[in-house]
Order: C-alpha cells, then sequence, then structure tokens
C-alpha cells in the first residue's frame, strides 16, 4: 500500500493524467476521499455495489474538473504510482520513500527489539567525474551503483537514491558485523562493475554505517552517526589525513609530568587518534604491562574486525592509550600480530595495528587477550 505522502503525489499525478487538472496533493487527496465517499454513496442508493469508475467521473463531473476525460490501461496507472516513488534516473526508491520507510522500519525496530542498520553512501570523486567526462558519464557511473545495489542487497533491504551522488540503504534485522561486511561487499562489487569506463579519476563508493539500537534509537542520532562515519572513511582511506584537534597524548604527558595519569575519556580519544604516538610511547619504556588506566566498554557493544582474518569479530573489553583487550572464544583465535578496525560507539570506526601481549581466561567461556597499539 502507497504511503500517504506519496499517495499524495500519486494522485495529484493521477487526476492529471485522467483529467488534465494541475491540483495541489492536499486537493487530490481531498478529492480521492470524496470518491471513496460518493461509491459508498451510489452503492447504498442503488443497493448494488458501484465501480470506482464511475464514482471518479460522478465527482470530477460535480466539482467541474472534468475537462478533457482521458481512459487509462492498468498499466498506465501503476506506472503513475511507480514514478511517485522512485527516481527516474537510476529506477531506486527516491528521497520522500526513504524518509517514510526509515521511520517506519525503525519503529518496527523497536517494537520487536530487531537490529535495524543504515548506510549512507556517495560516490568519491563524482564531480571530477562529471567536470573531465561530461555528465552522461556520471549518470552512467550513478546508473551502475544503483545497478550494484540492487544485485547486491538482500530481497529483504531498501536502497534509495536522496541526492545527486548520494545513496541510502535501510539493511532490515541487519547486526552491525552484517551491515559492515554487506557495505565492504558493495564497495567492492561497484569498483569492480566501472572498470571497463577505463576512468583515470579514482571513483569509489564510500559508505557510512549506524546500527540500531547500539548507535541511537532516533532518526536524527542514526543519520548524524551514519553521515561520521562515512567522513571518517574517507578521511582515512585516502588523501591528507584529517585534520585533529591536538590532543595530550601519553609521551607528551610523561615528559611534563611522568607521574599524572590520563583521564579516562581522554585515553580513548588518544588512543584512537594518535594510535601511532602511543606505540610509540610504549616502545621507547620497552613495557609490556598496562600503562594507563583502562576504560572499560563491557555492556556497551563494542567490537573489533579483524581486517585480515576473513572479517572474524571480537569484542571489545576495555580500551586505553597503550592497546586494547579483546575477548575471543580460544587463544589459538587471535594471531600474535593482526590489522583490525575498532568499533566503538562514542567514536568512528578507527583502524589499528595490533600486537598479542598477554592471555589470562575470562569468567565466561571466552578468553581474555590483551593488545598493544603498534604502528
Amino acid at each position: 500500500m502507497v504511503e500517504r505522502p506519496v499517495r499524495g503525489q500519486f494522485l495529484q499525478r493521477f487526476f492529471k493524467a485522467i483529467a488534465q487538472v494541475d491540483l495541489s496533493e492536499a486537493v487530490s487527496l481531498d478529492l480521492w476521499d470524496q470518491v471513496l465517499q460518493r461509491r459508498a454513496e451510489l452503492s447504498e442508493h442503488l443497493g448494488t455495489p458501484m465501480s470506482l469508475k464511475t464514482a471518479i467521473v460522478d465527482v470530477l463531473a460535480s466539482t467541474n474538473f472534468l475537462r478533457v476525460p482521458v481512459l487509462m490501461e492498468y498499466e498506465e496507472l501503476k506506472k503513475l504510482q511507480v514514478n511517485a516513488a522512485t527516481d527516474a534516473l537510476t529506477g531506486l526508491y527516491n528521497r520522500r520513500l526513504f524518509e517514510e520507510y526509515f521511520t517506519k522500519e525503525l519503529n518496527r525496530a523497536k517494537r520487536y527489539g530487531q537490529h535495524l542498520a543504515l548506510v549512507l553512501m556517495d560516490l568519491h570523486k563524482f564531480k571530477e567525474v562529471n567536470d573531465r567526462y561530461g555528465h552522461l558519464q556520471g549518470d552512467q557511473a550513478l546508473q551502475m551503483a544503483a545497478a550494484t545495489l540492487r544485485k547486491t542487497l538482500r530481497t529483504s533491504d531498501y536502497a534509495f537514491r536522496i541526492g545527486g551522488d548520494e545513496f541510502a540503504l535501510l539493511l532490515l534485522q541487519a547486526d552491525p558485523e552484517q551491515a559492515a561486511t554487506l557495505s565492504r561487499r558493495l564497495r567492492g562489487n561497484y569498483e569492480n562493475s566501472i572498470q571497463p569506463l577505463k576512468l583515470e579519476v579514482p571513483l569509489a563508493l564510500d559508505y557510512g554505517v549506524a546500527n540500531f539500537p547500539e548507535d541511537g534509537d532516533t532518526k536524527e542520532a542514526l543519520v548524524q552517526s551514519a553521515d561520521a562515519r562515512l567522513y571518517a572513511l574517507k578521511n582515512s582511506s585516502r588523501g591528507p589525513a584529517p585534520r585533529v584537534i591536538p590532543i595530550e597524548t601519553p609521551a607528551v604527558r610523561e615528559a611534563a609530568a611522568p607521574s599524572a595519569p590520563p583521564a579516562p575519556l581522554a585515553g580513548i580519544a588518544a588512543a584512537t587518534a594518535a594510535a601511532a604516538a602511543a606505540a610509540a610511547a610504549v616502545r621507547a619504556t620497552g613495557a609490556e604491562r598496562r600503562k594507563w588506566e583502562r576504560v572499560t566498554l563491557v555492556g556497551t557493544r563494542a567490537y573489533a574486525v579483524l581486517t585480515d582474518a576473513g572479517d572474524k569479530t571480537a569484542r571489545v573489553l576495555d580500551l586505553s592509550y597503550g592497546g586494547v583487550a579483546l575477548e575471543f572464544a580460544r587463544n589459538e583465535d587471535a594471531p600474535s600480530s593482526f590489522n583490525a578496525v575498532l568499533h566503538v560507539p562514542i567514536l568512528p570506526p578507527v583502524r589499528v595495528s595490533l600486537r598479542k601481549t598477554y592471555t589470562q581466561p575470562e569468567n565466561g567461556p571466552g578468553v581474555r587477550i590483551g593488545c598493544a597499539f603498534v604502528s
């Protein structure tokens, strides 16, 4: 069933097609209500079901809107309905439907306690493609992105074009790991699909993922989180390093006041924004024992994705300037050195290189493995 705002747009086009009149969406909705009411009245008065066509003609004639009546085939009627909800260039759902479906699916996820992932995507260097190769090539790049989305997404997911080169996905019942894996697959598939274009511009499909309930329970919070991660990916994967507000690192603090311990929240910020500085401080002292106050992340659903181990995941137990503690099922599951992406609720995902420093059993079935940041 078409949602009400999109229904208004559809009815506006419907009455334009059959009666050649330009009506507002509000008037179109009101006129349609009159048609339904008139059909009920005529059916009751005549004692037999009345056709919708008869009621439409009666209402339009009584309101002086029936000027140039046009008979429509059913397929033309369906085409009007589709056009009201889709983007003409890509065939994806439009921004209007995105706003409606996002609200509906978020409410559904809250009601049934299910996961929901929002993915915001755009085409890196898209303007450069337009400027260098022309808008026809740019349109083709957009259409290939839409085709990639349709081929890769599950049948339960939704894809929308919400701006010039901007797309949004709603991944139903997808947890953070599933959403991240699918987003990476989309990016890789798009890279493969555009190779025949032989572009000299590094066109790519960038993305940012936000998850309900981990990253918030409102549309605004999820959009803000996904948008921040989209730009974190852009800044971390290419071009000059993003500007970072200066943070007092462990090495600087030790030089000034060796006995002053860092604050917990500052420890998280420095461990992510200045992981290299923290690693240098560890190597300079030669210490592998815990040197800075740890910040526990138990209960926050923080996790790490081992990018060079088949996207294996581990729970993040705590974080400090010097490193991170992860929970694995077995000690053998963690290599001696590995790369990972840390997903911590208050921060965008950050790529780190880790070296295993100690192992100890947990109270539960897992094992705690301490890892130090390395360059």
